[in-house]
């Protein structure tokens, strides 16, 4: 079977998405529609992008995470860093990198991935020119931290909802106009254009892009190899006010850990305070500094999370996966689970569980 032999499924929630052509093995992102071509499916491509000066963490990102995952004992991405002048490349701090390939990786790419730069204005035409390529082909386009500004001289975020990092909305706000900023959210997902706010979030959007291609348990493995903390949404706030100081001398990790061993059950807000010993009112503060989310709001998406996991690698039956994630019954899982990723259990059941997730 070719790319070309393959089907597209609809997407209802991401209309840019839906524009992707079935020549592409990985055209159904947000729901994991990679799996169901397991065998014909060619691995997947990422071309990561270096605009100099690079930064170098943002740069690695992609590097350490994709690689991690193996399917049917097979790697589920293919790497490949490029830029526009090959050779010895400056990064913004400092220390050079030196990369072979030039922007041809981008044409066979399935994903291109900005990573942030120092360079916010005067973009390379030869860049600029690539990525527009790219987005008329409509490969997957994603940006790191200051990536988004290389996007926007694009053109490619002009009408589109977009992220960067805090520190620079303002000029992004200035410059693109037509850019619809969300300048305190970790990462957007608008289908066919991802952008990430700065530093650790391009953790969390690399872990999305591995969980809309493969999967939650399959991103979650990834997560704990490496040494990242659960899953961050993408609308949760990327600058966080500072905790203050428990009174414990400890942070309220604890208590979410407590919480994560006790899914299953019907946790409150009370006894979640009773556990911190602290009153409800200052545990939801100290709660939302820590997360950037109240207590419940937390609860609820790793119920969601333990379900999805529930979902891929067991057979059990829908109660059951409603009951041992603690959302109750069959209807509430399905009503979360059509909320939080836009289809019903068994769907997303029939498109994971014939992987196998172990590393």
């Amino acid at each position: 079977m070719t790319c070309k032999d393959m089907g597209n499924p609809p997407d209802s929630r991401h209309p840019a998405a839906a524009r992707t052509p079935p020549c592409r093995a990985a055209a159904r992102y947000d729901s994991g529609w990679n799996a169901i071509y397991p065998k014909d499916r060619a691995t997947h491509r990422i071309a990561v992008l270096a605009v100099p000066p690079v930064t170098n963490f943002d740069l690695s990102i992609p590097e350490l995470l994709f690689p991690a995952v193996q399917i049917d004992g097979e790697p589920g991405y293919q790497v490949v860093v490029c830029t526009a002048d090959t050779g010895v490349v400056p990064s913004y701090s400092g220390v050079p990198v030196v990369i072979d390939t030039g922007l041809e990786a981008l044409t066979s790419a399935d994903t291109v991935i900005v990573a942030g730069t120092g360079a916010r204005t005067d973009g390379d035409p030869r860049i600029l020119r690539a990525l527009r390529d790219a987005a008329r082909n409509r490969q997957r386009i994603a940006s790191i931290c200051t990536g988004a500004f290389v996007l926007a001289q694009a053109g490619l975020l002009d009408g589109r909802p977009a992220t960067t990092y805090w520190l620079y909305s303002d000029e992004m706000r200035h410059r693109f106009p037509a850019v619809r900023l969300q300048p305190d959210v970790l990462f957007v997902d608008d289908g066919d254009i991802l952008t990430s706010a700065g530093v650790a979030a391009g953790l969390d959007l690399c872990l999305h892009l591995i969980r809309r291609d493969y999967g939650a348990a399959v991103a979650n493995t990834v997560g704990r190899l490496g040494v990242i903390a659960p899953t961050r949404p993408g609308g949760q706030a990327q600058f966080l006010e500072t905790p203050l100081p428990p009174e414990s001398g400890t942070s309220l990790a604890d208590t979410r850990a407590w919480a994560l061993a006790r899914l299953d059950e019907p946790l409150t807000l009370r006894e979640l305070a009773a556990h911190a010993h602290m009153s409800t009112r200052t545990l939801t503060r100290r709660f939302r500094a820590e997360t950037g989310a109240s207590p419940l709001q937390w609860l609820l998406h790793q119920r969601v999370d333990r379900a999805r996991e529930l979902l891929e690698v067991t057979d059990l039956p829908m109660d059951d996966v409603a009951r041992r994630s603690g959302l109750g019954t069959a209807e509430s899982l399905r009503q979360h689970m059509i909320r939080r990723n836009g289809v019903p259990p068994s769907t997303y059941r029939a498109t994971f569980t014939h992987r196998n997730t172990s590393q």
